[in-house]
Parts: structure tokens; sequence; C-alpha cells
């Protein structure tokens, strides 16, 4: 009966994880976007939206590993 609080406890932190490095890169993105801005107002406006696209694609992607899982 321990396997099902290890596990959830793994994901737990596997979602800590992707939550704080997906916090480090919206805290950043301010910064880059504006660097890019300088040398191409289109390219900052694609790393932009790449960088808020990625994380929702991090947990999609989760998600379906998980349904695939049989969870």
């Amino acid at each position: 009966m321990t396997a099902p609080k290890s596990e959830s406890r793994s994901q737990a932190i596997a979602a800590a994880i992707i939550l704080v490095a997906a916090g480090l890169v919206l805290y950043f993105m301010p910064t880059i976007v504006l660097g890019l801005g300088s040398y191409s107002p289109y390219l900052a406006a694609g790393v932009g939206a790449c960088l808020i696209l990625a994380f929702f694609v991090v947990f999609w992607l989760r998600a379906r590993y998980q349904r695939r899982r049989g969870k």
C-alpha cells in the first residue's frame, strides 16, 4: 500500500519542479523579449508566444503520459 503514496509524492515533486521552472521562465521573459525586441519585434513576439505555449504543452504532454500509463 506504500506505492500509491510514494507515487503521489513523486507526482507532486514533478509538478513542483515544472511550476518552479515555468515561474523562472516567466520571471525572466520580459527581459528576454525586450532584448530580442531591439533586434526584431517579430522574433520577440514569436519567442514570447512560444514561452507561454511551452508552459501548457508540458502539462498536456504530462497528462498524455499519465493517461497512457493507465492512471
